[in-house]
């Protein structure tokens, strides 16, 4: 299936609900190792049964480890399975250029979207080489202007979640990603995993609708699908929901994920029509909630904080190359990767070392910008 950008953005505005099965890093199954040809043969499994289950379009995470996450040992609330950088460093290792090349070709050749959420800069020029019709950008990364900035200078739509996130920081990132490039689609979510019903508040798929004016989703983490009949009657046009086989399966998602049957019955009722689905006030939620979700427990871990990628000279423009943003923010307590606009082609103050790390305390010398106070040691840099 080769769509070009304009296909897809028609595909994600004409008002038919867009399906997409969330496979992720669901091709990893097991705590042991099990080889590049076994992972590539799991996530095509998990492709077929997306596609014959009725999914538009097949969406992974792609990590590269050395731009994303810092070599520290945080673990997540959603998965104790494995500390941060192990489980990103290892699912970077598994999935190559080529690796994803293979992917690619087999959801062109069954009929079904292939594309992938890159969790930092080096994964999107990755997935960009390979070729994608369109971009995800995560709930933790929403924030993430190093990123954001090259993926908005592509012509391909891009899809944000909200999760983890205030009205605020959406309207920043919105108002950034738009200024280059219009055609943005957003997905209600909200970042517990699984989600209780009582905490969908799906009435925000409304609110956004009204603020942006753009093609609005909802990325569900809840058991079953009645939240996304919910989204659906009240406006979502693009439902994405995690995928699995097996919710016994070792790694981070199994657990929140639907398997192929009960996704092929959430697509046939909502095909069918859910207009005369009665409201549920519980699932709804308030008027008053809306974006509530930015107290997350995830937020520290999944925020990033800008970090010098290369020595810089005294005087020399700081260029985009020269920024890394990188989680956790929590451990590195740095100057947040939102604060990217006042940093980049700027003029270096001072010598700056790979490593360091941008810092609110040092305040107002380039544009308010914060300068460089942190200094890593070598051994804590991979």
């Amino acid at each position: 299936m080769h769509e070009d950008t304009q296909d897809i953005w028609q595909r994600l505005t004409e008002g038919k609900v867009f399906f997409i099965a969330e496979i992720g890093k669901n091709f990893i199954q097991t705590k042991e190792e099990q080889g590049r040809e076994n992972y590539l043969q799991n996530a095509k499994e998990l492709v077929g049964q997306a596609k014959e289950s009725g999914a538009d379009a097949v969406k992974f995470q792609t990590h590269f480890y050395r731009d994303e996450q810092w070599p520290v040992n945080v673990v997540s609330p959603h998965f104790d399975g494995s500390d941060r950088y192990t489980w990103v460093k290892r699912n970077s290792l598994i999935t190559n250029e080529n690796w994803w090349w293979e992917i690619k070709q087999y959801c062109d050749n069954i009929g079904v979207i292939f594309f992938s959420t890159p969790m930092s800069r080096g994964a999107a020029k990755l997935l960009n080489k390979v070729g994608v019709p369109l971009w995800k950008v995560g709930s933790g990364d929403i924030l993430d202007f190093v990123m954001l900035d090259y993926l908005r200078q592509l012509p391909q739509p891009i899809i944000i979640s909200t999760g983890m996130s205030s009205t605020k920081e959406v309207d920043r990132a919105v108002r950034f990603i738009t200024e280059r490039n219009k055609r943005l689609a957003i997905l209600h979510c909200v970042s517990k995993y699984p989600c209780p019903i009582e905490e969908l508040n799906v009435r925000t798929v409304g609110f956004l609708r009204t603020r942006y004016r753009q093609p609005v989703g909802f990325s569900d983490h809840s058991r079953g699908f009645t939240g996304v009949l919910q989204a659906v009657k009240h406006g979502a046009t693009i439902i994405e929901k995690h995928f699995t086989a097996n919710r016994a399966w070792w790694g981070s998602d199994h657990k929140v994920s639907m398997l192929p049957d009960e996704y092929r019955e959430m697509v046939k009722v909502v095909r069918r029509g859910v207009a005369d689905i009665a409201d549920d006030k519980i699932i709804l939620g308030s008027e008053t909630k809306k974006l509530a979700d930015s107290r997350s427990e995830f937020r520290g871990l999944f925020r990033k904080s800008l970090v010098c990628a290369h020595d810089i000279k005294k005087g020399e423009i700081i260029k985009p190359s020269a920024l890394l943003a990188m989680r956790p923010h929590a451990f590195l307590k740095g100057l947040g990767s939102e604060h990217y606009e006042a940093i980049v082609n700027k003029i270096a103050w001072r010598d700056m070392k790979a490593g360091e790390i941008f810092t609110e305390q040092e305040g107002q010398r380039i544009n308010n910008a914060a300068r460089f106070q942190k200094r890593v040691p070598a051994r804590n840099r991979t």
